[in-house]
């Protein structure tokens, strides 16, 4: 989309639409390209099991989920 200096201030709905598309939004002034407004990049949400470290400790701690949680929580100095 092509967007006038006027048109960023009288229409900056019709704007805000193209950006909501994707597309990239070049600004002119007095016929010639001052700027182009790149739209934000959205964040993807991915699954948790898509993640490198999901499920990475199960083949070397054989511990339950409830025996790790009593480990980590345990008093630093239980062992003296």
């Amino acid at each position: 989309m092509e967007a006038t200096v006027v048109d960023l201030r009288y229409k900056m709905k019709d704007v805000i639409k193209a950006l909501d598309r994707n597309e990239k939004v070049t600004v002119l002034y007095h016929g010639k390209i001052k700027g182009i407004i790149i739209p934000a990049e959205r964040e993807s949400y991915k699954k948790i099991t898509d993640h490198p470290f999901f499920g990475m400790s199960a083949q070397y701690n054989k511990k339950s989920v409830l025996e790790e949680l009593n480990a980590l929580r345990k008093s630093r100095y239980n062992d003296i």
